[in-house]
């Protein structure tokens, strides 16, 4: 297999899902068990979009609160790439609110921003956020969000002035100036948003810690400042200090003490399945693959571990690796009916059908 998902191509969905609410509501029945709405919102987060149908179809026959299963359907729809039926699902849950805008209603505009988006309707992706901006104007993650739908669409200085928004509301928030960078990058503006990580370099130079000076640079592709900032942080028990620096160490080619670095971090912490996936990946790279595989499906166990399609896909690389073809193809069946939209694997299937 000629490409392996080690980050998430989705920014616009996986930012749009940072910022909302985590409205999974534990509601139980009269029996004290949970509610079917509940059970369909965790059946969400398994993936399991089919059973989290069925579920929320017995919630609103058991006539439980409409507009909380109408919102799960539209997520499990949203994850099913029907992205019409999530729309609809979505918008019905909307008309149900009141005339005061609650929590609830920011979640699920940013989910059907996100649908929109998904369904080629930019505009009204856009509209959306605009919506968001109008009651919540200095809502930092909807100007970043509302300018990766206008680069997307083309529109690089409609982008540019969101994202300069974005930067001045939070200045010091690094993880959006990372994002900014990587959206830019993946559109073809690396340099402006090389920009971004210089700025927030130079402008907060006195105050910025060890670790953030460490993953920009790293970002800069300035491995070897990388790797002395992040070398004086304690990697055997900071998650990001040895989530970066083992990444700086594959960069500069050093996959043996890459790996070292994330083997000693799960010696102390167990839950951590981005540590787990670049371990597998590493062991990969140094024709590991019993050790690559274990990585990942240790990761894969880790409850709400976040990053499910990416360990999914990356045990199909190592099964082909390893010349397992028909476990392969079966996990890629199995992938794909969980994520019939990854064009990549729709290719790598039909590959592996043939060996």
């Amino acid at each position: 297999m000629r490409e392996q998902k080690t980050k998430d191509r989705n920014r616009i969905g996986k930012a749009a899902a940072v910022v909302c609410l985590s409205l999974f509501l534990a509601g139980c029945g009269a029996d004290g068990q949970p509610s079917y709405t509940k059970q369909g919102m965790d059946a969400v987060a398994e993936l399991d979009y089919e059973k989290a149908l069925t579920l929320f179809q017995t919630a609103e026959e058991n006539g439980e609160d409409a507009r909380l299963l109408y919102r799960g359907m539209g997520l499990a729809y949203l994850g099913n790439t029907d992205y019409e039926s999530a729309i609809a699902y979505l918008e019905k849950a909307l008309k149900l609110g009141s005339a005061r805008v609650e929590n609830l209603d920011f979640d699920i505009n940013y989910y059907l921003a996100t649908a929109y988006f998904k369904n080629g309707q930019k505009e009204e992706a856009v509209g959306v956020y605009d919506a968001i901006l109008g009651l919540h104007p200095e809502e930092t993650n909807a100007f970043y969000l509302r300018g990766c739908v206008k680069l997307s669409e083309g529109d690089f200085e409609g982008a540019q002035t969101d994202f300069d928004t974005a930067v001045t509301l939070d200045p010091k928030n690094y993880d959006q100036m990372i994002r900014i960078y990587m959206v830019l990058e993946e559109y073809g503006y690396k340099e402006a948003g090389q920009i971004y990580l210089q700025n927030a370099m130079t402008e907060n130079e006195k105050s910025i810690s060890d670790y953030d000076m460490g993953r920009i640079c790293y970002y800069m592709g300035d491995y070897e400042n990388a790797r002395n900032f992040l070398e004086r942080l304690k990697t055997t028990t900071d998650y990001g200090a040895a989530l970066y620096l083992g990444r700086t160490y594959e960069a500069l080619g050093d996959y043996n003490y890459a790996a070292s670095i994330y083997a000693g971090y799960v010696e102390y912490d167990q839950t951590k399945a981005e540590i787990y996936n670049q371990l597998g990946l590493c062991r990969m790279q140094m024709g590991e693959y019993e050790t690559a595989l274990d990585a990942f499906q240790t990761a894969m166990n880790i409850e709400n571990n976040g990053m499910m399609q990416t360990l999914k896909f990356n045990e199909i690389v190592v099964y082909e690796y390893m010349g397992e073809y028909k476990t392969a193809a079966a996990l890629m069946n199995s992938y794909l009916r969980s994520y019939p939209d990854d064009e990549i694997a729709k290719r790598e299937y039909e590959f592996l059908q043939t060996r």
